[in-house]
């Protein structure tokens, strides 16, 4: 495969998540915008932000601000990236190769498991399959490329 995730991955995105807490029926969603920026060593820095909703306990809607950060490093192919948290604990891999588009990461006491699927030039997906005794979720995220001036990230 010929295909090199740091430069596709490159720049502004919008995001749309569904979030569905299986244990309750529970649905939620996310809109916003994530940022691939170059960072050292031929790796990436990921920020999104954007607007969570979320149903409260009382019938209403928590609706505000979410962001998160995480880092993109090389891995031993151009079609993969290893994801760190910023303080550089590993995440997990990210990758379209259909043998590498999987991956785990457990979050003591909880199992994740993503999956990468590449949809064209410029749309992905992913999915967060989320288990164990205090969690069950599915969180399913599109990623859609934004023109260079519309990243509505400030920048």
């Amino acid at each position: 495969m010929n295909f090199h995730l740091r430069a596709y991955l490159l720049g502004s995105w919008s995001v749309e998540r569904t979030l569905r807490d299986r244990s309750s029926g529970t649905r939620g969603t996310f809109t916003g915008v994530a940022l691939f920026s170059p960072a050292d060593d031929d790796g990436l820095d990921f920020h999104e932000e954007g607007t969570m909703r979320w149903p409260t306990p009382d019938g209403g809607a928590f609706t505000g601000p979410a962001s998160r950060n995480y880092i993109l490093q090389p891995a031993d192919s151009p079609d993969a990236m290893d994801m760190t948290f910023p303080d550089g604990r590993p995440f997990h891999r990210m990758s379209f190769r259909e043998t590498a588009s999987q991956d785990n990461h457990w979050c003591d006491p909880d199992t994740y498991r993503v999956t990468y699927a590449l949809r064209g030039p410029d749309e992905f997906s992913y999915s967060w399959d989320v288990q164990g005794p205090r969690k069950d979720l599915l969180l399913e995220s599109v990623l859609r490329r934004l023109a260079p001036d519309a990243d509505g990230l400030g920048s």
